[in-house]
């Protein structure tokens, strides 16, 4: 085997460590959600507005339900969102700090912010818990808008070409394990409760803390360093060293699995099968399965069993986003680009990532209040485009090397799209 093709020690250590930072932010996209109702009982006890309790009469029976206070509301909407709001911020940053010292110094320092958020969440029952889970959760998401786009930069940069898809695809993996251990680790018997749920929240930054112990131990991305810093020896040093369901709570859990499985063969199949393919596919099934989970509620009322359409809708949805839209955009951007404006591309979908979360985040319940059933049309309009888009604009970067993706460019900007050369020169219609 070709040395340049060579998995070794270091190379797993380094990505290892990488993605690191990937666990952390899909574990701080997850915690949030199954300690909700907990988190929202101290918010209203600091706040002074314990939840009003009311009587309903339902079906000849009363039962007891809680009604939630509306600066209730509008502080836990604001701990979600604020995480979003950090990362579209910092997002515009990633190009900065991994030019500023390097890819695995700007980990380094980046991390600093994790350990403060989860310090800030950890301690919520000490003081205002609202302030200090807004504040925590605002500081990991800034320090997840940067990590986002650092990890898969650095391990493009380091990884054998051969390699490259399958090691770029375990930046989604680590994501996705992160949300699944967040909804695990917040079941009611384990740490979302009334007592541990800042442990919960604190955890976040945990993994900041093992990743700040191997980073020193891994090589800086040989391409920053020859490329950015016009270090020849050390970047030669670099490359050397590289060559040696009864309750929702668990359907959630299923869900994240599922993430999870699926993950694992996009990470399988992407060197082989190929980047646009696995992207074409995945788009393809998603816009199919919205189309099924619009029909499902549609007919819902009349037939009964319509309910396993949508459901089986939802988790194939889940299974073609992990095989390739889910994993692929990450690290894809990172090849298209050439070193000079890598960062900079980054830097932009990332933000661009964070922005539509957002936006997706805050106006959905509105376009659902509005469309009803029909609100799973939208998004199959939305992923036909995508698909279409990726099938006539986005090339197969599979067993290229950096020089050979940016000369597909070069070359669709010579001959655009519909038009062939004749033997003057001149181009025709096809």
């Amino acid at each position: 085997m070709e040395s340049g093709k060579q998995l070794t020690g270091t190379l797993a250590l380094a990505v290892f460590s990488a993605v690191l930072g990937s666990l952390q932010y899909g574990y701080s996209l997850g915690v949030i959600n199954a300690p909700q109702k907990v988190i929202e009982q101290h918010y209203g006890r600091s706040l002074g507005v314990l939840p009003e309790e009311r009587l309903l009469s339902e079906n000849d029976t009363e039962t007891r339900k809680q009604e939630v206070h509306p600066s209730v509301v509008m502080y836990w909407s604001l701990s979600v969102s604020i995480f979003s709001i950090g990362g579209v911020v910092s997002s515009f940053l990633v190009g900065f700090v991994g030019d500023l010292r390097g890819r695995v110094k700007g980990m380094l320092m980046v991390n600093v912010l994790a350990v403060i958020a989860g310090l800030l969440m950890g301690m919520a029952k000490m003081w205002k818990p609202h302030i200090l889970v807004i504040a925590g959760r605002c500081v990991m998401g800034f320090y997840c808008g940067l990590s986002s786009g650092l990890v898969p930069m650095y391990i493009g940069e380091i990884a054998p070409m051969a390699y490259r898809g399958a090691l770029g695809t375990l930046h989604q993996l680590a994501i996705v394990t992160g949300i699944l251990l967040s909804q695990v680790l917040g079941l009611e018997f384990l740490l979302g409760n009334d007592y541990y749920w800042p442990v919960l929240l604190g955890l976040s930054g945990a993994p900041a803390v093992l990743q700040s112990l191997l980073l020193p131990l891994c090589p800086e991305s040989p391409r920053y360093l020859y490329i950015k810093r016009g270090m020849v020896e050390e970047a030669k040093k670099t490359i050397f060293e590289r060559a040696g369901v009864t309750q929702p709570v668990y359907a959630t859990i299923g869900v994240g699995v599922i993430n999870t499985v699926f993950t694992m063969v996009s990470v399988a199949l992407v060197d082989r099968a190929g980047r646009r393919t696995l992207t074409l596919i995945g788009l393809g099934g998603m816009c199919i399965c919205a189309v099924a989970m619009t029909v499902g509620l549609v007919y819902l009322s009349v037939y009964s069993w319509m309910s396993y359409v949508s459901m089986s809708a939802i988790f194939l949805f889940v299974c073609f986003f992990e095989i390739g839209p889910g994993p692929i955009p990450w690290f894809i951007v990172a090849e298209l680009f050439s070193q000079g404006p890598r960062p900079a591309a980054i830097a932009l979908a990332g933000c661009t990532n964070w922005t539509s979360n957002f936006i997706i985040g805050m106006t959905f319940p509105y376009i659902e209040a509005l469309c009803g059933s029909y609100v799973f049309v939208l998004f199959a309009v939305l992923l036909f485009g995508f698909t279409v888009f990726t099938y006539l604009r986005v090339p197969e970067t599979k067993g290229k090397t950096f020089k050979e993706i940016a000369a597909v460019f070069q070359k669709g900007r010579k001959q655009t799209p519909g038009t062939k050369k004749t033997g003057t020169g001149a181009t025709t219609p096809t």
